[in-house]
């Protein structure tokens, strides 16, 4: 037996979110803003109109749980969720395809009759996007234990009020006090649909992306120095130039990600997204250049080569150009979270099953998934978005996909197991 969400209807929820959002700045729903508590409001009412017990745990993140087979002796529970909390500006399937996907598969099992092995909760985890407090992944983080005190400590203007992280869960509905109680053990297996957020699946026309590794995320910041000089008095040969250190070191850097991601060992991507110049004048030798990179990949092997051979670049660049390397050192590095293998096999074949076409790909990008993973088995399921668009008004995910993704995870949840 195979059952098929209803498509029209996840559709039509899918926009009825997206529509919560601050209209000059479509599709903006960021956490702890008042936009935010009214996309919240929205699906706890879905929820409990869908037969589900609603609760908020600690932390803040939305649950809505449907009971198993009474008769069942495992308590463990299946959980599918992600997030509706969006970027500034972001789009309307980001996290929301995978909470609402989850909220049409309760729908579906229920209106069938299926009776479940075990209970089935779906989450709506708060906070996954970078916010005014400067974290990601608040909701999953606590769920996993791995939530910080320092974090909780985070201050920021919020609603116009100077508060901190924990004051801003107590006013979502949560019980700072109780984070650290919060981890759970009862997770059988945890599921999250997410669009792919790149161009892969698009443009190798397969429905359904079967997710292997979240990749590691290491975030390093250089600081070149120079010496300020007159741009037209001193000698392009004994200039001490730190901004054509840094172009060179950033040249570096593309040329060396290109060559690990063509070499066929997983997924690999570098970027410099800081570039600050100092005295930034045009008529000045700059004096000062300062970068900060996030490299990515599922395998710390090539991360570590990649860092080996920068500090190497380092090296000879600044001896060539008479420039220093003030400081070189990493502001964070998140290992990378591996799906669970059995998991992907069921998922690849229920996709077979249903006449979709999948194959098996890392995410470039950071979930929720990620901290599931350190607690329970996890697995991901990616659906293709036009031209690979994500984190912006163009994003955009066809029904039909939404619904194919939802209906491999559907289908392998009622496969006896």
């Amino acid at each position: 037996m195979t059952l098929q969400v209803n498509q029209e209807r996840l559709w039509r929820d899918v926009m009825a979110l997206g529509d919560i959002t601050e209209r000059d700045k479509p599709y903006t729903r960021q956490a702890f803003t008042p936009m935010f508590h009214a996309g919240r409001a929205w699906l706890a009412e879905q929820f409990e109109q869908a037969g589900l017990a609603v609760r908020l745990d600690a932390v803040g993140n939305l649950i809505g749980r449907l009971e198993g087979d009474a008769m069942a002796r495992d308590k463990t529970i299946w959980m599918l969720g992600s997030h509706s909390d969006t970027v500034l500006g972001g789009g309307r399937f980001d996290g929301i395809a995978g909470v609402l996907a989850a909220l049409e598969i309760t729908r579906t099992i229920q209106e069938q009759n299926v009776s479940l092995c075990r209970p089935l909760e779906i989450v709506d985890f708060l906070a996954e996007e970078p916010n005014l407090f400067g974290g990601s992944c608040v909701g999953s983080r606590a769920m996993a234990g791995a939530l910080p005190p320092e974090m909780l400590n985070g201050r920021a203007v919020c609603n116009g009020q100077d508060i901190t992280l924990a004051e801003a869960i107590r006013q979502c509905g949560g019980r700072p006090e109780a984070i650290p109680a919060m981890p759970r053990r009862d997770i059988h297996a945890f599921f999250e649909l997410h669009i792919e957020q790149g161009p892969v699946l698009e443009a190798s026309h397969h429905d359904i992306g079967v997710v292997t590794a979240i990749v590691c995320i290491r975030r390093m910041e250089i600081h070149l120095k120079g010496e300020t000089d007159h741009v037209g008095t001193m000698p392009m040969s004994i200039r001490r130039d730190a901004a054509a250190a840094a172009a060179d070191v950033m040249v570096w850097i593309r040329r060396q990600a290109e060559g690990l991601s063509q070499e066929g060992h997983g997924h690999f991507t570098a970027t410099v997204g800081v570039v600050e110049i100092q005295p930034n004048a045009v008529n000045v030798v700059p004096e000062h250049a300062r970068l900060r990179l996030d490299i990515r990949s599922e395998t710390p092997e090539m991360m570590d080569r990649f860092t080996e051979g920068l500090k190497q670049a380092l090296t000879d660049i600044t001896a060539r150009l008479r420039v220093s390397l003030e400081t070189f050192h990493i502001l964070s590095d998140a290992p990378a979270a591996q799906c669970d293998k059995a998991l992907q096999a069921q998922l690849s074949q229920t996709a077979r099953t249903l006449g979709y076409s999948a194959m098996p790909m890392a995410s470039g990008a950071g979930h929720d998934a990620a901290f599931l993973s350190r607690i329970a088995r996890m697995a991901m399921v990616f659906i293709p978005c036009r031209q690979g668009k994500s984190h912006g008004e163009s994003e955009w995910s066809a029904p039909d996909a939404l619904a194919k993704g939802a209906n491999v995870i559907l289908n392998t949840l009622i496969i006896p197991k």
